[in-house]
């Protein structure tokens, strides 16, 4: 794949396709790759969800993305990453971020992703309004609030 075509740290509105990140991550060094994709689930905590909200100070969270996958490389070397995040409204099993990580030992790829994800939901301004049947509410405990302001 022409690495020119793949922002590998990105948020947009559109359609999340997994197998091009897991493509982009691949490399002769690599022994394993881990690929997240985390979707929209229709139940939590017993609550029946409609859909999926999600805003982000977007310069700033791409920033932040970068970030994370330069701890990766830093922490598993030899690692290549790619972490998109979908923004905009989501539907029930539609996919929300994608992680691929590549390492030469499965282990290390595991670690990482998993790394990826926690950060991601710690320091990324990305916030998910999740719509229930019965009402709606803000889920995020980042620094920032929609619309980029700092609490």
């Amino acid at each position: 794949m022409d690495a020119g075509l793949i922002k590998p740290f990105e948020v947009t509105k559109k359609p999340l396709e997994p197998a091009r990140y897991m493509e982009y991550v691949t490399h002769p060094g690599a022994g394993a790759v881990t690929l997240f994709a985390g979707t929209v689930r229709e139940w939590t905590n017993g609550k029946r969800t409609m859909h999926l909200e999600y805003e982000a100070y977007e310069p700033m969270a791409e920033k932040k993305l970068a970030e994370i996958g330069s701890e990766i490389e830093e922490k598993w070397p030899n690692s290549r990453v790619a972490i998109v995040h979908r923004i905009g409204a989501l539907a029930i099993s539609d996919i929300a971020v994608v992680i691929a990580v590549s390492s030469p030992h499965r282990k290390a790829a595991y670690e990482a992703n998993e790394y990826a994800i926690e950060q991601i939901k710690r320091v990324v301004p990305i916030w998910k309004k999740e719509i229930w049947e019965d009402g709606e509410e803000w889920i995020g405990d980042q620094a920032y609030k929609p619309g980029g302001e700092q609490y």
